[in-house]
């Protein structure tokens, strides 16, 4: 990020550090399109919608409530973004990773990120969660790309997701009773769909999955040094695969099917990482 962009994550912090009464947060969580159930589930929530943080950019898309949430969640301080902002809307990559920017700034260490995606590999369903074991950055742009203020100016991507993170969530998979995939996701601009050409070139590429975030976050918050785990909820399958045309209904309504399993893995993750996973 840039002096400007820097200067600006920090006054968006210093707004949200006094707004809110309770002590940092530990671990940050992001949710994505249909997603955002889990927030409610905070204990001592406190809200701030995304508007009334000092340049904090707005989603305008279905299934993204807008909101900063903090409270606890199995007993660890979490900050939780209720949805997200993505390139399609029209922000520059540097906007679009604003908010798990912001979740570094309030002192996250840990950073747990979700989202619906379409399903590529033949042994994922809609229905299905995967967690992401790497990615493919098919987006056309890097939120590093600029001025370099705050990280290195090459980060080392050779392990994005972090291992051990990624083992406590297998484990809070077990202990949920939750059927947990493993995958590559590709990020892809968006917001048509892929073409069934598309989709048969990403599974050459090696992809499980696709959908149109999470890459640029996770680039981010690597470059700040912020431990990065995520899962995807595989809302749809891929063009190709699908019987019937694609459409944002159904990844909303595939969300909610799965609510339940989603909090229950996801409460299990952060128990286990705010015990030092």
């Amino acid at each position: 990020m840039d002096a400007a962009e820097a200067t600006k994550l920090t006054e968006a912090a210093t707004f949200v550090q006094r707004s809110l009464a309770g002590p940092r947060p530990r671990v940050g969580l992001v949710l994505g399109s249909g997603l955002g159930a889990l927030a409610d589930e905070l204990t001592a929530l406190e809200r701030l919608p995304y508007a009334d943080i000092p340049h904090h950019p707005t989603s305008s898309v279905a299934g993204h409530a807008g909101k900063l949430c903090l409270g606890e969640l199995e007993g660890v301080r979490v900050a939780c973004m209720q949805g997200r902002v993505h390139a399609y809307e029209g922000h520059a990559s540097s906007r679009v990773v604003f908010g798990v920017r912001l979740l570094a700034e309030l002192g996250c260490e840990v950073v747990l990120l979700s989202n619906a995606a379409g399903g590529i590999a033949e042994r994922l369903q809609a229905g299905s969660l995967m967690r992401i074991v790497d990615h493919i950055n098919l987006m056309g742009d890097s939120p590093l790309r600029g001025a370099c203020e705050r990280g290195p100016r090459f980060p080392d991507m050779s392990a994005a997701y972090d291992v051990a993170l990624g083992q406590a969530c297998e484990l809070a998979a077990r202990d949920a009773r939750v059927e947990l995939e493993q995958g590559v996701y590709a990020g892809m601009l968006g917001p048509s769909y892929e073409t069934p050409a598309e989709i048969r070139m990403l599974a050459t590429l090696g992809a499980d999955a696709v959908g149109m975030s999470t890459v640029p976050e996770v680039i981010a918050l690597r470059q700040l040094g912020v431990r990065v785990g995520a899962v995807s909820c595989i809302t749809n399958l891929a063009a190709g695969r699908s019987p019937s045309p694609l459409s944002h209904a159904e990844v909303e309504a595939t969300a909610q099917r799965v609510k339940a399993d989603f909090i229950r893995l996801f409460r299990g993750w952060v128990a286990r990482v705010g015990g030092g996973a």
